[in-house]
């Protein structure tokens, strides 16, 4: 239990985007995972964020606020409050929240060290 912490909400890192924000909570940069990241989603009401894919892990997505529309590899699909999707490695992939409000997503990932790359 000696490697137990509690990461406080002021320390979460926050990353901000014209299309919304990324506020994350686990890492190995946070210095509170070794083994997973997990963060959250803020995507603006008719935005969407960058075509990227991650070559180094699986991520989990689960709607907790919003509806989307996901794009994964050549597929569109649509997701509202609960939904939830796994994303292979190296599969491109964003979404773009077609609701009126902020779309909210818990993010996860199979890797404390998430590698994000912008697909061409």
């Amino acid at each position: 239990m000696d490697n137990v912490s509690v990461l406080k909400a002021d320390d979460a890192a926050q990353e901000i985007f014209e299309w919304g924000d990324l506020l994350w909570f686990a890492s190995r940069q946070l210095n509170n995972s070794s083994e997973m990241t997990v963060g959250r989603c803020r995507l603006k009401s008719g935005n969407s964020n960058h075509r990227h894919y991650h070559p180094n892990c699986e991520e989990v997505l689960i709607v907790l606020e919003g509806k989307i529309s996901h794009s994964i590899g050549d597929k569109e699909l649509e997701m509202s409050v609960g939904d939830s999707i796994a994303i292979p490695p190296n599969i491109v992939h964003n979404a773009r929240n077609i609701g009126s409000e902020d779309a909210l997503l818990l993010i996860t990932f199979s890797s404390a060290d998430r590698k994000t790359v912008d697909a061409p």
